[in-house]
């Protein structure tokens, strides 16, 4: 098999009661992990790349799947408009970046120049070499004023790749999914291959190393990576205590109006029984 990465010897697809109990234990954890964050007012950045198809979106769901969105956030920018492009290039991923007590989730992020920018030519040789000298300094820079800086990369095969890209064209729910860059990256598997393998060199360092995530297997890629998320922070269990309801007060004579006056949506549920 053709890998992106030389992956470590990995376990068998977890069944699906398996992975959902896990799955279940982790997310109890992101909550904790979530409460501590924003008791503590830390600051954290979570970076997902990979190539597409990978995993990164399953995974980010999974993560937000119970946490609060004030607290952890998706940022998953568009292309650049006419005035971004003109600005310094971190310049609209700086105001993406986490206040205290929080933690964003990076869905593709300024690595974008090192890969689709650099492969498609969306890019300038020149523009391409100031970002892989500047990018570890930027990263240094954010480490330095407190940013906790994680980053993954979701690696899958060429042959897994094209498996779930066929999935996506032939289900009309998936189809939105599949785009001119998905087509290009099917195209230029080698281009984004060396892409990926500059990219690391430059930008693997110690303050921000780049953690690889074997994602053949979406759901063991989505539990290591959860638990590799936990296992960042000595975090402590801050839920609170079981909350008790105070009983109503009564109504004290208001009489509500007739629920014929309201306007309520159809029932479809009827015919499905």
């Amino acid at each position: 098999m053709s890998i992106d990465e030389a992956a470590p010897q990995r376990s068998k697809r977890v069944s699906k009661k398996a992975y959902e109990r896990k799955l279940a234990e982790l997310q109890v954890e992101l909550v904790k992990l979530q409460e501590w964050v924003r008791e503590q007012g830390l600051k954290v950045v979570v970076v997902f790349e990979g190539r597409d198809a990978a995993g990164k979106g399953g995974a980010i769901q999974r993560i937000t799947e119970r946490t609060n969105p004030r607290v952890v956030r998706v940022v998953a920018l568009p292309a650049p408009n006419d005035r971004e492009r003109t600005q310094w290039y971190f310049q609209r991923y700086v105001q993406h970046l986490p206040a205290a007590g929080e933690i964003v989730l990076f869905d593709r992020s300024w690595y974008n120049r090192a890969g689709v920018e650099r492969v498609m030519g969306f890019c300038t040789e020149d523009e391409y070499r100031e970002f892989l000298r500047s990018c570890p300094e930027y990263e240094r820079m954010l480490v330095r004023s407190g940013i906790h800086v994680i980053k993954y990369w979701f690696s899958v095969s060429n042959e897994e790749q094209e498996r779930r890209f066929r999935s996506r064209i032939s289900d009309p729910t998936k189809r939105w999914k599949f785009s001119e860059i998905d087509r290009q990256s099917w195209t230029r598997w080698l281009d984004f291959s060396k892409a990926k393998d500059e990219m690391f060199a430059h930008t693997d360092i110690k303050q921000a190393p780049w953690y690889v995530v074997d994602s053949e297997i979406k759901r063991n890629a989505r539990l290591n990576c959860i638990a590799h998320l936990l296992s960042e922070f000595d975090y402590k269990d801050l839920t609170p205590d079981p909350i008790e309801l105070p009983p109503r007060p009564e109504s004290r004579g208001y009489v509500r109006p007739p629920i014929t006056d309201q306007t309520y949506v159809p029932d479809i549920c009827a015919d499905l029984q």
